[in-house]
């Protein structure tokens, strides 16, 4: 029996039979030999199933009535087998050593670090291609390493699509795993969950390619920024974390999770009003979007907009790992 940890890949997919196979061969072809393929059909009316009968015992398929990516990922934890679980999206693919490394990583960094995080090169239907490390305006001095102020970067913006993380299946369900009831932003609810376990491990090299699809079954494509439901969405998310920091009696919760909370307030005023029939009220509105826009934009050019906080992987800290609540009391 190989000591490798059983890494566990979890693939959501609803009417994606066009590329799905991409992403499971993606899998197929990592260098990392323990791993098992668990994929989703959430509810697919295509071809999906068909495309997938090939693969024979390669993979599991689970099938069951559309429910949304949140409930499809749960599914497939809950059907795991493995001690770390990744994700993929099926428009997406993995590079050939994206699980190697997080298992190297996650076995370097010891029990108390939650999960691991790469980059992930991101090809947009707008033509912008980049990647999220770039986008986010995160610049560790080191390759690979220990992530320390999680929050405080959740905070203040986007970072993760699920795709880019590799978590300890332990840590999925003392969380609660995904939450089914949210169709959006399921990944920013897991991030800020996954923050208050304690630091991250992190990899700079693009990992992951995220390829947002331009057929209509993206639903990052679906769902209007500016729509009100929206922005609830978020500022739900950001006031559950709260509860959860003061329900564990944190003594020193991150600024940025206040200030991220008053300004999606800002926001969902803003948005509201906005959907008045009075024209004052929606110049107003619109006055206020704005402000809350440009003052977003001075505080990423600020000295105050944090930065990523960065420790090396050594023996050290393989020795005498940080307590969960003593890291967080002092990651602020």
């Amino acid at each position: 029996m190989s000591r490798l940890p059983l890494v566990s890949v979890v693939v959501a997919t609803f009417n994606r039979g066009y590329i799905v196979c991409e992403a499971i061969d993606s899998i197929i072809q990592q260098t990392y030999p323990n791993i098992e393929v668990i994929v989703v059909d959430d509810g697919s009316v295509d071809n999906t199933k068909e495309k997938l009968r090939p693969y024979g015992d390669r993979v599991r398929v689970l099938h069951q009535e559309n429910s949304g990516p949140s409930a499809a990922r749960n599914t497939g934890i809950c059907a795991a087998h493995g001690s770390i679980i990744c994700f993929l999206d099926s428009d997406d693919v993995y590079l050939p050593t994206y699980v190697a490394r997080h298992v190297a990583v996650l076995e370097r960094a010891g029990e108390n670090v939650p999960c691991s995080l790469c980059n992930a090169r991101a090809c947009f239907v707008s033509g912008l291609d980049a990647c999220s490390f770039e986008i986010a305006q995160l610049h560790p001095s080191i390759p690979e390493g220990i992530w320390n102020n999680v929050l405080d970067i959740y905070a203040t913006r986007w970072v993760m699509c699920a795709q880019m993380l590799a978590v300890r299946r332990d840590v999925l369900e003392r969380i609660g795993m995904f939450d089914p009831a949210l169709r959006y932003n399921e990944d920013l609810d897991l991030a800020m969950k996954l923050a208050l376990e304690g630091p991250w491990g992190f990899i700079t090299e693009p990992l992951v390619l995220f390829r947002q699809s331009s057929r209509g079954d993206s639903l990052s494509l679906s769902v209007s920024r500016h729509d009100p439901a929206y922005s609830a969405g978020i500022l739900a998310i950001l006031q559950r974390t709260t509860a959860e920091i003061e329900r564990r009696g944190i003594l020193r919760p991150s600024r940025y999770l206040a200030n991220a909370i008053r300004r999606s307030q800002r926001e969902l005023w803003a948005l509201q009003l906005d959907t008045e029939t009075f024209d004052s009220k929606r110049l107003l509105a619109r006055a206020a979007l704005a402000l809350n826009h440009y003052g977003a934009a001075l505080h990423r050019r600020s000295p105050w907009y944090p930065k990523m906080k960065v420790s090396a992987l050594s023996e050290l800290e393989l020795e005498a790992p940080t307590p969960q609540l003593d890291w967080f009391k002092h990651s602020s």
